[in-house]
């Protein structure tokens, strides 16, 4: 037997006093929260050199 089977088709708890809070608000929650500070920069940084790369013709040899 798994040691949460029991469990598992017991119903989802609902609490009659406090009303479910909605997506929006649990995912505000975690909004100032930066786990990679700078990782925005990097990848704004890396779209921007992207977007400045040269495409050879059939002709040109690569470098």
């Amino acid at each position: 037997m798994n040691k949460y089977e029991d469990m598992m088709e017991l119903p989802h708890h609902v609490s009659r006093s406090h009303p479910q809070m909605p997506i929006s608000a649990r995912a505000a929650q975690f909004s100032p929260f930066a786990a990679l500070k700078g990782y925005e920069d990097v990848i704004r940084e890396a779209g921007r050199l992207a977007g400045d790369r040269m495409e050879l013709e059939e002709d040109e040899d690569t470098p």
